[in-house]
């Protein structure tokens, strides 16, 4: 695969945040509307912005549901974030090959940083585009292309790494190749379903895809 730019989203294809940010929307859902939401229900509002999920239920309380959403999710973000098996080996491969390598998230700015200090992640990427450096999010091209421009990369020659649709169309529509992870919540053949170039069962498959030696 002829690419020398890799961008990743980071919740649920970097880092393990699943059951941190089910457990946060079903502490917030309870609270606002007590015993309606299962775990089943919350897989659903994984992937877009807060805002956009809440505003669908109250748009005049969104913003209060998303602070509270929030003020959980930050205290309790070390009991329950790890990276996902195989991402410091890859991301550290790749670093060291001289890659460009960016995150597209829709995270904000300080949420990513703990995230990515957390796992020590942090020191391995030039360029960081979350949903405070946007108008548009994921699957608008606005922050694919955002990091490309800081990274004076070209589309062709880049890689899109996602675990949503939103990751996926997002670099389809910005030009980029696209891969899905298969330990996606949503799960392999629903990100199949959008035609990812590729699909990684672990992220160290992107080393050999790439020409490495997987360890």
């Amino acid at each position: 695969m002829n690419v020398n730019t890799i961008l990743f989203d980071l919740d649920g294809t970097l880092i393990d945040t699943n059951e941190l940010i089910v457990s946060s929307f079903l502490h917030t859902l309870d609270h606002f509307y007590p015993n309606q939401y299962t775990r089943e229900d919350v897989h659903a509002f994984m992937g877009p912005p807060l805002y956009d999920t809440f505003v669908k239920m109250d748009k005049d309380r969104v913003d209060e549901m998303v602070q509270y959403y929030r003020d959980y999710n930050i205290g309790n973000h070390d009991l329950f974030v790890k990276e996902f098996e195989g991402v410091m080996e890859a991301v550290q491969w790749l670093h060291e090959q001289n890659y460009k390598l960016g995150i597209v998230t829709t995270k904000q700015r300080n949420t990513v940083m703990m995230g990515l200090k957390l796992t020590q992640l942090d020191q391995f990427f030039d360029v960081i585009v979350t949903i405070d450096d946007v108008e548009h999010a994921k699957p608008h091209p606005e922050p694919i292309e955002k990091a490309l421009i800081q990274l004076d990369a070209k589309p062709e020659e880049t890689l899109m790494v996602g675990d949503n649709h939103h990751d996926i169309v997002g670099g389809q529509n910005a030009g980029t190749k696209t891969a899905g992870v298969a330990w996606s919540v949503k799960g392999r053949e629903y990100l199949a379903g959008y035609n990812p170039d590729i699909m990684l069962d672990n992220m160290k498959d992107l080393i050999a895809i790439l020409g490495g030696k997987q360890a």
